[in-house]
């Protein structure tokens, strides 16, 4: 009897199913588009049978591939159903996180663990900002993004919005108190983007009636967590998320010199499977993150109130 192909395998075919492209599939996985390419060359070498069918814009589920999916997705959901039940016998939540809102996140899990021992609470961060519960061993995850339709057996909590100013060390922005400051003050100093594309220093610029970025000095980074660390240390003036640096802004270990403060239209959410039925540690641990994050907006809110005031 031929051997079974890797569980790893068997759950990138799924994800690649499902996205119908190596790259987007890649993202979720948080593999390479390569990697992801030879595994799914290695499954159908091993099965004997074409699994997609590469077209021009993407790729299509052939006759064969398309009969896998069902009885794969059975499978991992009995798989997960089991490792879940035993996740809520031993009280431990494995939460996935994106890194962007980790600043956020792990300080207050930390805190609640002090306060809660018996709470067993995993955090694992991630660079993509989904989760595939199907593919993917976790209880819950925060997800971030514009706001999505509800899917079918996911609960899905809101926690708050991603609102966009710049940021950087105190010494590297020298505030005057005779006039308010202008994206003119930003020439020759090194704009560090958290987005490859730059968007989100274009929308912010946006919103204050520029059509370009006042400075050509850059670095970019491929997370906004790496980003808001290097302004942090005084290497240039990232874009920053006022929600996430909130206890940051407290220490005085940055600054946000301007009052314009962006939403971007996206936020972030923590979600979880409805099927099976959520353990006491998640119950607890959702209420308590729902508590958290209201005091996060309400902070948020007389921040932004204060310095357009």
């Amino acid at each position: 009897m031929k051997p079974l192909p890797s569980l790893d395998v068997l759950k990138t075919f799924l994800v690649v199913a499902r996205k119908l492209n190596f790259t987007r599939a890649a993202d979720v996985l948080n593999v390479t588009q390569g990697a992801v390419s030879r595994q799914i060359a290695g499954l159908e070498a091993h099965l004997g049978y074409a699994l997609f069918v590469r077209q021009a814009r993407g790729l299509a589920l052939t006759h064969h591939g398309a009969l896998l999916i069902a009885p794969l997705q059975q499978a991992f959901e009995q798989i997960a159903d089991a490792l879940a039940k035993g996740g809520a016998q031993s009280g431990t939540l494995r939460l996935k996180c994106p890194t962007c809102a980790m600043r956020w996140v792990l300080p207050r899990v930390i805190r609640l663990q002090n306060e809660r021992p018996e709470l067993v609470i995993e955090v694992t961060a991630a660079v993509s900002h989904s989760v595939e519960f199907n593919a993917e061993q976790f209880d819950a995850a925060i997800v971030f993004g514009a706001p999505a339709p509800a899917q079918k057996g996911v609960s899905s909590h809101y926690l708050f919005d991603e609102v966009l100013t710049p940021v950087c060390a105190p010494e590297q922005f020298k505030v005057r108190r005779d006039r308010a400051p202008t994206p003119d003050d930003l020439a020759g100093k090194t704009l560090l983007h958290p987005t490859r594309d730059r968007r989100d220093w274009l929308l912010w610029l946006g919103a204050y009636g520029y059509a370009g970025l006042p400075s050509m000095k850059a670095q970019h980074f491929d997370t906004l967590d790496l980003a808001i660390t290097s302004a942090m240390q005084g290497l240039g003036v990232t874009i920053g998320d006022l929600s996430l640096i909130e206890d940051d802004l407290r220490a005085k270990r940055v600054i946000a010199p301007f009052s314009l403060c962006v939403p971007s239209g996206a936020a972030y959410y923590l979600v979880y499977p409805e099927r099976p039925a959520p353990s006491p540690t998640l119950q607890q641990f959702a209420k308590w993150l729902e508590g958290e994050a209201a005091q996060t907006r309400e902070t948020l809110q007389a921040y932004t109130n204060a310095v357009q005031a």
